[in-house]
């Protein structure tokens, strides 16, 4: 099936899925088309905000993919829709496309859809229950990842995820030093800084973050660089995650991937304004 998580490879770039999906148009051939549709789906990300976006051409996918038979296609375009309803905090809307992709995963014998849907269990329990209860969720949602053959997903994506829920619930970050932070550690090195007191580590390790690189977590990483700006003072750098976030004023973070979330960015916009003053 093609990759939906987090750590999966994005096509050259939108032009090319631009015109892959208008000569697939042309030549009629809806397997193509739901090829050139799922390599537009992941050049969405390359900007913050664009759920919406996202959210249409998984309506398109569903809809050739029922009229087809393709099943795998049908699947996929239920865990794009999925994330996209996370995406902008409907879980209930995303939960109708969870049952329908479990359900489908179960007839044709799809057991890797159970990772996905698993994960969107645990982000709904994180954000409608308790700290602890997120908690415990995300820990039972690690295990449907040992042995699934997604070690892209899978780096770094546990720790991550209890990182959002203790921000999601307005705590102080908890650290026990021993979490492998995988490709997210440029952007939770400030944080661990800061939760060190040392200030001025975590102000040169702002300056060292680079730019997210364009995925299902790109709104994640702007706001963990943003909620280390404002606890640094670091004005450059709130301005910079100011940046990026604005696009996504009614998304929440994290939640582009169904799988985690560090709550509304339109709740972190308004102290980055300030912080960037």
């Amino acid at each position: 099936m093609p990759a939906a998580g987090p750590g999966a490879d994005t096509p050259p770039g939108p032009p090319a899925a631009r015109d892959a999906v208008r000569l697939a148009r042309r030549l009629g051939d809806p397997a193509l088309l739901a090829f050139a549709l799922n390599g537009a789906f992941m050049q969405e990300f390359r900007s913050t905000g664009r759920s919406a976006a996202r959210a249409g051409i998984g309506a398109e996918l569903l809809e050739l993919a029922r009229r087809h038979g393709m099943v795998r296609f049908e699947v996929l375009a239920h865990l794009v829709l999925l994330q996209s309803r996370c995406a902008v905090g409907d879980l209930a809307g995303a939960g109708a496309h969870a049952a329908a992709a479990d359900g489908l995963a179960a007839r044709w014998d799809l057991p890797l859809v159970g990772v996905f849907t698993t994960w969107y269990r645990a982000l709904r329990t994180a954000s409608g229950g308790t700290t602890e209860e997120g908690r415990a969720a995300y820990r039972a949602a690690a295990r449907s990842l040992v042995g699934a053959g997604m070690p892209g997903v899978a780096e770094g994506l546990l720790p991550l995820a209890l990182l959002g829920v203790d921000l999601l619930h307005h705590r102080p970050p908890r650290f026990s030093g021993d979490e492998e932070w995988g490709p997210y550690r440029p952007w939770v090195a400030p944080l661990l800084r800061l939760a060190a007191d040392d200030r001025d580590g975590a102000v040169r390790a702002l300056a060292a973050v680079p730019d997210p690189p364009g995925d299902l977590l790109t709104e994640a990483r702007w706001a963990l660089l943003g909620r280390a700006a404002i606890a640094a003072g670091d004005r450059v750098a709130a301005a910079r995650a100011l940046r990026g976030l604005r696009p996504a004023e009614g998304e929440w973070a994290g939640a582009a991937s169904g799988m985690l979330t560090l709550g509304p960015v339109s709740e972190l916009l308004p102290r980055l304004v300030a912080a960037a003053r």
